[in-house]
């Protein structure tokens, strides 16, 4: 049974994703909105939807070291190993935009998470205040953004009809957020049958398991060339990850970290791999992530499971 519940959520993944890419596509090119824009925010919200369902369930059960967890071991996923990943397969160009407001912003929510859970605990101001500045970020991005990838000139093709779009939207999104969990599902039924604790659950298999749809997406769309939508989902679910679910979750019920080692270990990994994206970035070659840096990507992100483990 579980390997029929692996095989059709895996295919549940590769359709949603392709679905979601499509519909993200199109919602581009009939609003004439950036590309990276609709990553960080159409398609970067559909993929993180499963942490959000994750976070919120554990902190409502009183298992906020899972909330905490999947959180920030998802953001440590979605640069080493999805980012890792995807400029493995193919380059990516960048342009002034992605240093000058993608990057700080992604850090600065880092940062404030960082702030505000020093004292170990998340609170409901707190949670207020990371989904308003998730929500000046979304309407800044809508009226100001510019590109900040680099695309390869390819065929796009005509946008869908709005119905199409939305189905495909509604589709996609169902298909990454059931193929993920049916994945999950196992993978923690198993951690917790070997008495595994709920941390290291949280920050491997649950934030890795939660972090397959931007994986699917973010490959999805260098296989299809759309590379702006593919780091604009990166960037935008670390972010959702932190202001939404993080913020949506402490607003329900206070937050409070019972492993220490999240705060004193984890944390400082999440925000190391956050601020080398940016040297990354302009060494060796300048405005450009490739196959080198994804592999030191991967490679930070093995080490750091290894040694959760």
């Amino acid at each position: 049974m579980s390997i029929v519940l692996l095989v059709i959520g895996l295919v549940f993944l590769i359709v949603g994703g392709d679905l979601l890419l499509k519909a993200a596509v199109s919602i581009s090119l009939k609003l004439n909105i950036p590309k990276i824009v609709i990553g960080m925010t159409v398609v970067s919200f559909a993929t993180s939807a499963p942490e959000l369902i994750v976070s919120v369930q554990s902190a409502l059960r009183g298992a906020p070291d899972l909330a905490l967890g999947n959180v920030v071991g998802s953001n440590i996923a979605n640069l080493g190993l999805v980012l890792g990943i995807t400029v493995i397969l193919s380059p990516i160009l960048v342009t002034k935009n992605f240093y000058r407001f993608d990057w700080p912003i992604m850090m600065t929510a880092s940062l404030l998470f960082f702030g505000f859970i020093f004292d170990g605990v998340l609170v409901f101001w707190e949670g207020a205040m990371m989904l308003l500045l998730l929500l000046f970020t979304i309407l800044y991005l809508i009226k100001f953004q510019e590109k900040a990838v680099e695309e390869e000139p390819h065929e796009v093709g005509a946008p869908y009809s709005v119905f199409k779009t939305m189905v495909y939207l509604v589709i996609g999104s169902l298909g990454l957020a059931f193929g993920s969990q049916w994945l999950i599902d196992g993978a923690v039924s198993l951690s917790l049958q070997l008495g595994v604790s709920e941390r290291v659950i949280g920050v491997t298999m649950v934030s890795a398991g939660t972090s397959i749809p931007e994986l699917v997406a973010s490959v999805m769309a260098v296989l299809r060339k759309e590379k702006a939508i593919s780091i604009g989902n990166l960037v935008g679910s670390n972010l959702f990850n932190i202001l939404a679910v993080l913020g949506i979750s402490s607003m329900v019920i206070p937050i409070e970290v019972m492993d220490r080692t999240l705060l004193n270990f984890d944390i400082y990994v999440m925000l190391f791999i956050s601020f080398l994206i940016l040297p990354l970035v302009f060494i060796p070659n300048g405005l450009r992530l490739g196959w080198r840096d994804g592999i030191l990507l991967l490679a930070i992100y093995i080490g750091y499971i290894y040694d959760s483990i």
